[in-house]
């Protein structure tokens, strides 16, 4: 994180926790600056009611509260106000142990109530729709497809797509090397279209302008890494070639990855240490999305089902 370019109108102490996310919680620089957008939305709230957060100790609980009811009013999703809520008690944590207050105002506080949500999801036809796209030799057009295909089949964040460089990919051996949240690698396996993909856009690759001097597996066309706003382009590029009546993001087809490798029997743990994720329950999100097609198994198999 360029802390000094990007975080410089924060007070003092959401500075030094921002710093310590990145520097010692290894926090990638993305998750830091949703922190920061956070605070900062704290810190204005704070000033309106003439305090800051240049002054935690002055923030009590009653604060909070009226802040978490601002947001209620100004028809902020709970799961947005969930995760504000999550920062700043991370905030006030960390405020604690560096005796910048004496107690902790944000404990006790809980999470809106809300209805869990469920990833979007492409059926099978849908995906090979969408990845079954003639490339020809165009070297961008070859990018896409690659990068859909990588998405798709192997699960991957497009943060860690687009941050992957030349060596982490190992075509002989079918992997990819990938820095995930929290600077965590992990290995995942490439499956025999992505790798072909993947090895078509590497032989036309030279055509980005200074490709040889940029690590970045995926370029864009002035020759610099993929950036996330192009690779949300790609996706809608090739969604509606494919004729879907939607755009596509790329968690989508992560969320797909995930889903068909349920409805065909891998088993949660597997798809969590495929995904990245560091708990169960987050992986368990993905289950309900394969329920017919359990059902269908169960009316099949189940020696009770058929009576």
């Amino acid at each position: 994180m360029h802390m000094d370019q990007n975080l410089t109108d924060l007070p003092e102490p959401v500075h030094g926790y921002l710093t310590y996310l990145s520097t010692q919680k290894g926090l990638a620089d993305a998750t830091v600056e949703a922190y920061a957008n956070d605070l900062r939305r704290l810190d204005a709230f704070a000033r309106f009611r003439h305090s800051s957060l240049e002054h935690p100790e002055e923030l009590d609980r009653a604060f909070l509260q009226a802040f978490i009811a601002d947001l209620h009013r100004t028809g902020t999703a709970k799961t947005s106000i969930s995760r504000k809520l999550s920062t700043l008690r991370g905030f006030f944590r960390f405020c604690l142990r560096q005796g910048l207050i004496g107690s902790d105002p944000s404990s006790g506080l809980k999470n809106p109530k809300h209805s869990a949500s469920h990833p979007t999801c492409l059926n099978v036809d849908q995906v090979f729709a969408l990845l079954d796209q003639a490339a020809g030799t165009d070297p961008q057009a070859l990018r896409d497809v690659a990068l859909a295909e990588l998405l798709y089949g192997s699960g991957l964040r497009i943060s860690e797509a687009i941050r992957l460089n030349l060596q982490d990919v190992d075509l002989g051996q079918h992997v990819v090397r990938v820095t995930g949240k929290g600077s965590k690698e992990r290995v995942v396996p490439l499956t025999s279209e992505a790798r072909d993909r993947l090895l078509r856009y590497l032989d036309h690759r030279f055509a980005f302008p200074a490709a040889y001097d940029q690590e970045a597996f995926f370029l864009g066309r002035r020759g610099k890494r993929l950036q996330r706003r192009q690779a949300n382009r790609v996706l809608d590029r090739l969604a509606s070639m494919a004729g879907l009546p939607q755009s596509i993001s790329p968690h989508v087809l992560r969320h797909s990855f995930a889903t068909h490798l349920l409805e065909s029997g891998a088993d949660l743990r597997s798809v969590q240490k495929l995904l990245g994720h560091s708990s169960l329950s987050t992986t368990q999100r993905y289950t309900h999305l394969s329920l017919g097609h359990l059902a269908q198994i169960y009316d099949q198999t189940h020696p009770r089902a058929k009576s």
